[in-house]
């Protein structure tokens, strides 16, 4: 993805080392969007797969999909080589990678601070100190309910462990949805039109929830009335257009979670949710493949 950003020696830069497929990383491609102008960044793929034998019965499938390479500046920018992870470049054009930035809730408020921004209805963090503990708080909370679900559904075997997580899944989009409603606009979380990062830890999944009804036959139920506050928060936050340009093709993406809904992907999120934990439970002595 190319930046819509132009380079100005006033604006901070960052080398963004990413991943096309990956929801996290897509957090981070939001905020930097959203910033457009107050942030230069340049994108690096930074993650490959190839498909190997199962050779020790790990997936089960017969088969397994690896990361087979992964850019040795995300290795050393990153003890656990996992993106999105940031990098500030100095004025020399030098990236400096003693001062990159990872975690995907973590880059978001990084980016943020960085554009820091006049208007504050452009920030994605609350200056506010209570908004900003409530957003925190939230961000961590859909994470946990809305999205780390997403692999369990996919990624386990069983199909009552896997509706146990969808089922799970949809009560951590009510909470979302009730607490949204009270704003009475669905114009994101904080509503009035301002995005935050509560809202960006959630639309990378928001998003790909399409690929549930071709893999698993379930489906979103937002004729729910209880998700209505939630419907009109997708339709608003995915009409943006800092958004918009952010988005994977439909198709492509289809094709790659696959790897993941045969359970044949290798990766850090699915080795821990194989063994039973939550995607957010990642250890990178367990979970290293």
């Amino acid at each position: 993805m190319a930046s819509t950003l132009s380079a100005k020696n006033t604006v901070p830069k960052l080398r963004y080392l990413s991943a096309w497929f990956c929801p996290y990383a897509h957090r981070a491609t939001i905020a930097l969007e959203h910033h457009a102008g107050r942030v230069d960044y340049e994108w690096v793929e930074a993650l490959g797969w190839e498909q190997r034998k199962d050779e020790k019965n790990i997936t089960g499938t017969g088969k397994e999909w690896w990361y087979h390479w992964k850019a040795d500046e995300l290795k050393r920018s990153n003890p656990s080589g996992l993106v999105p992870t940031l990098i500030s470049i100095d004025e020399a054009g030098k990236p400096n990678e003693d001062r990159s930035v990872y975690e995907s809730l973590i880059t978001i408020d990084y980016v943020d601070a960085i554009a820091n921004p006049t208007d504050e209805k452009l920030r994605l963090v609350p200056s506010d100190p209570y908004l900003a503990a409530k957003c925190r708080y939230w961000a961590d909370k859909v994470n946990r309910e809305c999205c780390s679900p997403y692999y369990g559904v996919l990624v386990r075997t069983d199909e009552n462990e896997r509706k146990e997580n969808f089922d799970k899944l949809v009560t951590g989009l009510k909470a979302f949805s009730r607490e949204i409603e009270k704003n009475g606009d669905g114009l994101g979380f904080l509503g009035g039109g301002r995005l935050s990062n509560t809202d960006i830890s959630l639309m990378p999944w928001a998003f790909r929830y399409y690929i549930f009804e071709h893999y698993r036959g379930y489906t979103i139920p937002t004729d729910d009335p209880e998700l209505h506050a939630y419907k009109e928060w997708f339709e608003y936050v995915f009409s943006l257009d800092s958004v918009k340009r952010t988005l994977p093709d439909k198709d492509r993406y289809l094709e790659h979670i696959g790897k993941y809904a045969d359970s044949s992907a290798r990766s850090k999120v699915a080795n821990a949710v194989r063994r039973g934990a939550a995607a957010h439970e990642i250890e990178d002595e367990k979970d290293t493949y």
